[in-house]
């Protein structure tokens, strides 16, 4: 990943500062290059008013005051770039952004008054979640407080149930060997038992096939890229997500819904529970038109 570039959305607040967190210690991780970028209103760079003018001076000055503070907390360990950028959303100007540095990856902070380790999708994020055709990282409440030298000490791939992982394993793939941390392919066994079903045989038949998603995209890995493989099992997906172990610096991959359109993302509905009980970040990778959802 060395050579690429990581795009923070970051505001001057407590979801910002857990936004910069996480994509500084990716971009520390990976020797990437941060671009930190602050998002105004179109409409304040549209003025025709000198009153307007003079707003719009006091919002970009304002702006990048809070990113030269910005900046400095991150010390001098992580290539940085500072932007102001104008779009009708702040979602629209992250991918816009994201687009003319040819980024990797977007990065953005839960909603606000989420629950401490765990993300909320506010709105900006779920704008992302369904138009960005750039991968998305979701920093939970508090990420700011993970020291940037904790790394990436795992990454986490979430294998669907369905074939065409591709573009989810060669994300996980590129990530794990620039930051060089362990790759661990993870099925979800999710029991929603419908009425009248048997459950032993439900569990041995999902446990069975869970398995043989993980053998498979085993094989599908480059030479020279280990994973382990976990099945985790639950009732639901909520209970399956706690019952796993989760370092403190782990990433979690996975793959966009099959309701996205080709080359963008969609949170699944998998996807959208891990969520709700992840302590750790989440990205979201795009399918690509020849794969099939992975969520």
């Amino acid at each position: 990943m060395g050579g690429t570039r990581i795009v923070v959305g970051y505001t001057a607040n407590d979801s910002g500062a857990d936004a910069l967190a996480l994509a500084t210690r990716l971009a520390s991780a990976s020797e990437a290059l941060l671009d930190v970028v602050m998002v105004l209103p179109s409409e304040a760079r549209n003025s025709v008013v000198p009153a307007d003018a003079g707003y719009e001076r006091h919002l970009k000055e304002r702006s990048r005051r809070w990113l030269a503070e910005a900046s400095a907390s991150l010390g001098d360990d992580v290539a940085q770039s500072l932007h102001v950028r104008y779009a009708e959303s702040f979602a629209e100007g992250l991918i816009a952004a994201a687009h003319e540095f040819g980024a990797s990856l977007i990065v953005v902070g839960a909603a606000r008054g989420g629950i401490l380790g765990r993300s909320r999708i506010g709105s900006v994020a779920g704008e992302l979640l369904h138009s960005s055709d750039v991968p998305v990282a979701l920093a939970p409440a508090g990420s700011r407080e993970v020291p940037a030298a904790q790394g990436v000490s795992r990454i986490t791939t979430a294998i669907g149930t369905r074939p065409g992982a591709d573009a989810l394993l060669e994300a996980s793939v590129a990530l794990a060997r620039a930051t060089l941390a362990p790759l661990r392919l993870l099925s979800l066994v999710s029991i929603d038992l419908p009425a009248g079903m048997d459950e032993g045989l439900a569990e041995l038949t999902s446990t069975v096939h869970a398995d043989e998603v993980l053998l498979t995209a085993r094989r599908a890995l480059p030479t020279g890229i280990e994973a382990t493989a976990e099945v985790a099992e639950g009732p639901t997906i909520e209970d399956a997500v706690r019952g796993l172990e989760w370092h403190a610096g782990e990433i979690v991959l996975v793959g966009s819904s099959r309701l996205a359109t080709p080359h963008h993302l969609f949170l699944g509905s998998t996807a959208a529970k891990m969520l709700r009980e992840l302590p750790v970040p989440m990205i979201v990778v795009p399918r690509t038109a020849a794969s099939g959802a992975t969520s």
